[in-house]
């Protein structure tokens, strides 16, 4: 009987789809509920040794008893959605999935101006998924709504109304944020940021959700950071550095190579002061040190205890979760334990 939310901490690319999917596979909630801010995002998804990119569906689909939601808050590319349905076919989230009336509709235009526009393909490195101009659309009252849409209409949910009810019965809720703290519209390095707030407030607010009704906050963080497109990155390392590290990576929406660096722990706290982290989840741990597909606490090695040690102690929060490898199994959780 509870309600949480998961929220990336740094730049996106934190591990979120692995984490997400081990604790809905493992937690089981009545819904898994996407919110943030349309289809710019991707989540990476590896189950039974298929992966899968994700972009609208949440990356808990694999627990197939829960219902999939879309919150008002998100932006819709209907092609995109459609799209995930054939690709997820065997998982049944055509029939699992329920679209808020009020999500606004992504068109070619918005993708179109998206790419063609100097300051945003250019300057900012948006992913061209046209999520930028049709936020400005929305803002300006002139977008698209899910409603108006015929090849929507058999997925038309009032979700906000659908997951109130479901907390006011002792059902288990997990709301799925996206992108990352530091891409925040607000609190990111403006102007390299994303077109709308992505703290945990506005994913409670994305799905219609109060935050009296919010029982736990999930930070989520990869043991080092890498970020995507343009912008500040005060702790980056050279290509060169990260590919001697075996640290090299490609973004799942656009393909590009990711910029990669130390582990924050200033942004991290300020991550979780302003996200109200109750918890922190840490990827990629293997990563760094030799610890790949460790599943207990007590055989990590004492450095790598000092430092997940150190985050907890510098941000307050505890690492509940620590993910040793790609699969499912290769987590440590430590939520009984901690919490």
């Amino acid at each position: 009987m509870t309600c949480s939310i998961l929220v990336g901490g740094a730049w996106g690319d934190e591990g979120k789809g692995k984490c997400i999917t081990y604790l809905c596979d493992n937690d089981k909630p009545n819904i898994i509920a996407r919110a943030g801010v349309g289809p710019n995002a991707g989540h990476s998804v590896e189950f039974n040794g298929e992966k899968y990119g994700l972009r609208l569906t949440p990356s808990g689909f694999v627990h197939t008893d829960a219902k999939l939601m879309i919150g008002a808050g998100v932006l819709v590319n209907p092609d995109v959605l459609f799209n995930e349905f054939e690709n997820l076919k065997k998982y049944n989230v055509k029939e699992r999935m329920c679209v808020d009336p009020r999500c606004a509709i992504i068109s070619k235009d918005h993708m179109d101006r998206d790419v063609k526009s100097e300051h945003l393909a250019k300057k900012i490195g948006s992913t061209g998924s046209g999520c930028g101009p049709a936020n400005s659309d929305r803002v300006m009252r002139t977008i698209e709504l899910a409603k108006d849409v015929p090849e929507l209409q058999d997925y038309i949910t009032d979700v906000s109304l659908e997951v109130n009810e479901a907390i006011d019965n002792g059902e288990d809720v997990f709301i799925e944020g996206s992108q990352g703290f530091a891409l925040s519209l607000y609190y990111g390095t403006y102007p390299f940021v994303t077109s709308k707030d992505t703290t945990a407030s506005t994913f409670a607010a994305d799905v219609g959700v109060g935050p009296t009704k919010v029982d736990e906050v999930i930070d989520v963080f990869k043991a080092y950071i890498s970020r995507v497109g343009e912008g500040p990155f005060p702790t980056e390392m050279t290509q060169e550095e990260a590919e001697s590290k075996g640290l090299e990576e490609y973004g799942v929406v656009t393909g590009r190579r990711r910029r990669i660096g130390y582990f924050d722990m200033e942004l991290a706290k300020e991550s979780c002061r302003i996200n109200g982290a109750t918890q922190i989840a840490l990827t990629c741990v293997d990563r760094l040190f030799d610890c790949a597909r460790v599943q207990n606490y007590d055989e990590l090695s004492a450095e790598t205890k000092a430092f997940i040690e150190d985050i907890q102690t510098e941000t307050g929060v505890p690492v509940t979760i620590i993910s040793t490898g790609p699969d499912l199994k290769d987590t440590i959780d430590l939520r009984k334990e901690l919490l």
